[in-house]
C-alpha cells in the first residue's frame, strides 16, 4: 500500500487526507501549528461534509516533519505559496531517495523556487519536485477537523522540475489521483495559473464590502459582476501574452472553466456564473488572506516580472498588485517571486525552456 504524506492541514489539507484516506492509502498529516491540526490528533480522524461525506482515518498527524515524510512514497504539500521555501528548509535535512514532492498548487514558479532551495541548503538526494496547476477541489473547513467539499475538478495539469521526470510521476499518480494529468512541462502548470486572475482582482474591487460585511457575500456570484469580469479578462489576457512568449500556447481563463468545470459560457462573465462548484463559497473576511497575500506575490508579480524581462506589458495585473501592495503595506513587486529570484536571469527563452525541460547538465 503506498504510503501518502500531506503537509499542511488548511482547507486543502484536510480535504485531501481524507480524500485519500476515504480512498484507502495510509496517510500521515503535517501542519506546522499545533492549534490547528490538535483536534486531528486527538481524534486520528478527518471528517468529510459535501460532495464526500464521512469519518477517515489519518494514521500520523504531527507537528514533527521528520516523522511525518518517514517512509512515506508521495508527499503533498498543501501550504498557501508564500510558505513554499520555509516547507523546503523544513523538509531538506529529511527527504529520502525517490520521494515524490508535489506543490498543490505551486501557483506561478513553485517548483522553481522549491528545487532552488533544495539546492541552496544542501539537499543532494534524488527527489522528484513537481507542481500541481491548482488544489484539486474547492473546499472549506467548517468545524475543527471536519471540511467540506463543494466540488472536485475534472482534471489538473501537473508537471515535474525538469519535466524528463514525468514517466516517473505519472508511474505513481495513474495510481492514486487519475484526475491529475501529466502536462509536457511546468510553463503550462505555471502559468495557466487561473487563482491569478480571479482572486486578487476581485478582492480588490470588493474591498469595501469585505470590509464591511467580514466577507458575508458569495465571492464568486456576488463578487464578479460583469464590469469585474472584464478587468478579469484584461488580466487574463494579459498572462496569456506572457506564456506565449515561452513558446507555449495557454487556456483562457474560460476554456479553463470548460476544462476544469465543464461550465462555458459567452464570456468570463456567464462561465463563471454557470459553475455549480463556486456556489456557497464566501468572500474572505478580511483583505489580508491568500487571495492577496498568496496570489499577488506568488502569482501575480512572477506573470509581470516574466513579462517585463520579455518585454511584454501587463498594465493591469500591475495595477493591481500595486493597489494590493497599498492595501496590505507591501511592496509586493520586491518581495514577490521574480524571474531573478527563481535563477532564470540572464538566460534566454531557449536556454529557461530547456532547463525546464532537461534540468541542470
Amino acid at each position: 500500500m503506498l504510503k501518502i504524506c500531506v503537509i499542511g492541514a488548511g482547507n486543502g489539507g484536510q480535504a485531501l487526507a481524507g480524500y485519500l484516506s476515504m480512498k484507502g492509502y495510509d496517510i500521515s498529516l503535517y501542519n506546522r501549528s499545533l492549534w490547528r491540526i490538535e483536534p486531528i490528533i486527538n481524534t486520528g480522524k478527518v471528517i468529510l461534509e459535501g460532495e464526500y461525506s464521512g469519518e477517515y482515518e489519518i494514521s500520523l498527524a504531527t507537528t514533527d516533519i521528520k516523522e511525518a515524510i518517514k517512509d512515506r512514497e508521495l508527499i503533498l504539500v498543501v501550504v498557501p505559496a508564500f510558505a513554499h521555501k520555509d516547507i523546503a528548509e523544513k523538509l531538506a535535512p529529511h527527504l529520502e531517495e525517490g520521494q515524490i514532492v508535489i506543490l498543490n498548487p505551486g501557483r506561478t514558479g513553485g517548483a522553481l523556487e522549491f528545487r532552488k532551495v533544495l539546492k541552496e541548503v544542501g539537499c543532494n538526494k534524488k527527489v522528484y519536485i513537481a507542481e500541481a496547476q491548482t488544489f484539486i477541489f474547492a473546499s472549506r473547513c467548517s468545524n475543527p477537523g471536519v471540511v467540506r467539499i463543494f466540488k472536485k475538478k475534472n482534471a489538473v495539469p501537473v508537471s515535474c522540475l525538469p519535466a524528463k521526470d514525468n514517466p516517473i510521476l505519472q508511474k505513481t499518480l495513474k495510481k492514486v489521483m487519475p484526475e491529475f494529468e501529466i502536462a509536457k512541462n511546468i510553463i503550462i502548470t505555471s502559468f495557466n495559473n487561473i487563482g491569478a486572475i480571479f482572486h486578487p482582482a476581485t478582492t480588490i474591487l470588493n474591498a469595501a464590502r469585505i470590509e464591511f460585511t467580514f466577507g458575508k457575500f458569495e465571492f464568486y456570484f456576488e463578487g464578479i459582476s460583469p464590469s469585474v469580469a472584464k478587468v478579469l479578462e484584461a488580466i487574463d489576457e494579459e498572462r496569456c501574452k506572457v506564456m506565449r512568449t515561452l513558446k507555449t500556447e495557454p487556456l483562457t481563463a474560460k476554456q479553463w472553466l470548460k476544462y476544469a468545470y465543464d461550465v462555458d459560457g459567452k464570456d468570463l462573465y456567464e462561465a463563471i456564473h454557470s459553475n455549480s462548484g463556486y456556489r456557497d463559497i464566501l468572500a474572505p473576511t478580511v483583505i489580508a488572506n491568500r487571495y492577496i497575500l498568496e496570489d499577488v506575490p506568488m502569482s501575480l508579480v512572477p506573470i509581470s516580472s516574466f513579462g517585463r524581462y520579455f518585454g511584454i506589458s501587463t498594465p493591469t495585473i500591475d495595477s493591481i498588485i500595486h493597489l494590493a501592495s497599498i492595501m496590505i503595506g507591501e511592496d509586493y513587486f520586491a518581495k514577490g517571486r521574480t524571474v531573478e529570484s527563481l535563477g532564470l536571469n540572464n538566460m534566454t527563452v531557449e536556454e529557461i525552456i530547456k532547463y525546464i525541460e532537461e534540468g541542470e547538465k
